[in-house]
């Protein structure tokens, strides 16, 4: 994969309304404190934050006033981060985390760190005859290492203020174990001895989502794992998952993602790990 699937733009946005939903991993580092929505989530993000998007997130930012962002943009075959999870554990973090928000504090001093390895990539793209693609991967991966220690010392520091429990708050667990097999509301109520509108109250105020959001977005992570990790096809992937056949699948990932399966994996194409099964 050649340095053509890693990009950079610094954007001034004068427009009311941005949006972007692309087959490619997104880095984005805001300068200004921003109000935005991933999969039409409304989030914050303060000066100096920084976000990570997976393949097709759709991101919108509305503006009341002009907004600069700086974008990194990488293919998962220029760098694969389930691939590469010994060596930055950034899939679950950063990226795929759907009960968490997307962006990430950083301090003053993090922040002009990660601006600078990025003014890097910037001036390695623009002189291609002299580009090495090994050291644009290790800037890369420089940035996620950085961004994953403080997304863990601020996850860290969240869970140690929190003197608040509820018996819903081992639901992650729960949901981790069983997504597959149950993929409606009441199963996961009634372990908690709670009517489902009671339990998506308790939901929804922990996590911010209801608990059906929640599930789906956990079968849409699922999906998109065994359509870029593995070469199954369409319908072993719905069997897998439990679908009562590749259609209602199709139907519903299309519904959830904006794209049929089979386009999501021509966009994406197979990962390094897929690729590697099959030889």
């Amino acid at each position: 994969m050649d340095s053509s699937f890693i990009l950079l733009e610094k954007l001034v946005l004068f427009v009311e309304k941005f949006e972007i939903s692309e087959p490619l991993y997104c880095i984005l580092l805001f300068e200004e404190e921003t109000h935005f929505s991933v999969d039409l989530i409304p989030y914050h993000a303060n000066p100096k934050d920084i976000l990570f998007l997976s393949p097709y997130q759709l991101f919108t930012l509305e503006m009341t006033s002009p907004r600069t962002i700086n974008i990194l943009k990488f293919h998962g075959d220029f760098y694969c981060i389930e691939y590469h999870k010994n060596e930055v554990a950034c899939n679950g973090i950063l990226f795929n985390n759907i009960y968490q928000v997307p962006n990430v504090a950083l301090t003053a001093e993090l922040y002009e760190e990660i601006m600078a390895i990025m003014e890097k990539i910037d001036r390695l793209k623009m002189s291609p005859a002299s580009y090495d693609q090994s050291l644009l991967k290790t800037y890369l991966q420089l940035i996620l290492a950085l961004a994953s220690k403080q997304k863990m010392v601020v996850n860290d520091l969240q869970l140690s203020r929190s003197a608040y429990r509820d018996v819903i708050d081992d639901f992650e667990q729960l949901l981790e174990k069983n997504y597959i097999a149950h993929k409606e509301v009441t199963f996961y109520a009634e372990n908690y001895s709670l009517s489902p509108a009671v339990f998506a109250k308790k939901v929804r105020l922990k996590w911010g989502k209801s608990p059906s959001k929640l599930i789906q977005e956990r079968l849409v992570l699922e999906s998109k794992r065994l359509l870029h990790l593995s070469s199954r096809s369409i319908k072993e992937i719905a069997a897998a998952l439990q679908y009562k056949d590749k259609f209602y699948f199709s139907r519903f990932f299309k519904k959830m993602v904006g794209v049929s399966p089979k386009e999501f994996r021509k966009q994406v194409g197979l990962s390094i790990v897929a690729k590697k099964s099959m030889l």
